[in-house]
């Protein structure tokens, strides 16, 4: 018997052939993810339902809009709440977590607080007295129209892009970060590498109807940094001072490291983070090269729990307190970074360095739970000015509860 087959008939066996190997490469990448996770014996889904739990505890206590959470001190279990004050930059982070907690549940009520939260801050958009709008309305309004789909967010998001955008000196080439008045150890113009992460608002901003020059401001900004801030070993300083009217490097300090030449463990995380973030916005293969080599640095230098002392140059010394913000903000960093890179090595790699960081972050020596109200404990905000040592603090939480966000999404990929 002769078996005829149709030409039609061939393109459909080839089209099905071609699905299935999509279909193929899909599965072999959130195998991957699930594989990594079993290794490691993290549970994503217990991980979010900690969060969860630990908002239940808290939510209810933290019920003054005109207050948000910042830290909780070693020996107490309740938020410390500051004043939403301008210059308070970590006011976005909690209306950001609950949009993240919105994000990975699914859970309306949590949609609900966001927004309460959020909409406290709406006259922050005009802020030009520092860098740190970035900080306090992207995780916030940026969040809330990403996750809780608010297009009316829109607008405020495009005029807090446009009073960032003010401190951008161009013959220095980045945006200013701190005033003088605030910070009299430096005369001209302020860089310091937290202000990497500030860029994302002036991204959105060019890609969402904004002026579009605030994307030409942001890859400069990352450009300047990128050849001023970092050492020949890759690590960075925390603050440079540039003349103001020629751009030239004056000084190279540190506000909240050990040293104006150590290392400081956060500030290392900043900038993992934003030239990942910098790199996904823009696609520069050069962004790209450079956030691996941050990450690798990064990497190299950290202890067999993954959690950095605050300050790597003092890591040695096992009564140097932690920083498990640092740690949160590299996981989420590399679970994205892992996304990005093309050779299935260099994804295992950067996948699995930000799985361990969670898997130790989550466990009983790090996490909250039982504990206290937060996700995180044993964070340090600036020991070299006596604030925050080993405390909780609410962007470590929020950088946590991304992360676990990313890597939901890549499983379902």
């Amino acid at each position: 018997m002769v078996i005829r087959i149709s030409k039609g008939s061939i393109l459909i066996l080839c089209l099905v052939l071609t699905n299935c190997k999509d279909s193929n490469k899909k599965l072999k990448e959130t195998t991957v993810v699930s594989n990594i996770e079993k290794t490691l014996n993290f549970n994503l889904e217990s991980a979010i339902a900690d969060c969860q739990t630990q908002l239940e505890r808290a939510v209810p206590k933290l019920t003054d809009l005109t207050k948000h959470p910042r830290f909780i001190e070693k020996e107490d279990t309740d938020w410390h709440q500051v004043p939403n004050d301008k210059l308070m930059w970590t006011s976005g982070f909690y209306p950001g977590i609950l949009w993240y907690a919105y994000d990975v549940t699914g859970d309306n009520k949590w949609k609900k607080e966001a927004i309460k939260r959020t909409e406290v801050f709406e006259d922050f958009k005009n802020i030009t007295e520092h860098h740190d709008i970035g900080f306090m309305m992207f995780p916030a309004y940026g969040n809330g129209f990403k996750i809780g789909d608010k297009k009316e967010y829109k607008d405020i998001l495009l005029t807090s892009a446009n009073s960032l955008a003010t401190r951008f000196n161009p013959n220095v080439g980045t945006i200013k970060s701190w005033s003088n008045k605030m910070h009299p150890r430096w005369k001209q113009h302020i860089t310091i590498i937290d202000n990497m992460l500030n860029l994302e608002l002036l991204f959105w901003s060019a890609k969402n109807g904004g002026n579009p020059v605030h994307y030409d401001m942001a890859v400069k900004h990352a450009e300047t940094t990128m050849n001023n801030h970092f050492r020949e070993d890759l690590t960075s300083w925390h603050v440079i001072e540039y003349d103001s009217i020629n751009g030239k490097v004056l000084n190279r300090h540190t506000k909240q490291g050990f040293a104006d030449d150590s290392r400081w463990s956060r500030g290392q995380a900043w900038g993992v983070y934003g030239y990942t973030m910098v790199y996904k916005e823009t696609k520069d293969k050069k962004f790209l090269d450079f956030a691996k080599k941050l990450a690798d640095k990064y990497i190299s230098l950290l202890p067999e729990d993954m959690i950095p002392a605050w300050d790597f140059d003092v890591q040695s010394d096992p009564k140097e307190e932690k920083d498990a913000s640092a740690a949160a903000v590299v996981a989420s960093a590399l679970i994205d970074l892992s996304s990005f890179v093309e050779s299935k090595e260099e994804q295992v790699k950067y996948l699995n360095a930000g799985i361990k960081m969670l898997n130790s972050l989550s466990s009983k020596k790090y996490s909250g739970v039982g504990k206290s109200d937060a996700f995180l404990l044993h964070s340090t905000g600036a020991k070299s000015l006596g604030w925050e040592i080993d405390v909780a603090l609410i962007y470590a939480d929020y950088y946590y509860i991304e992360a676990l966000s990313r890597l939901k999404k890549l499983e379902k990929k």
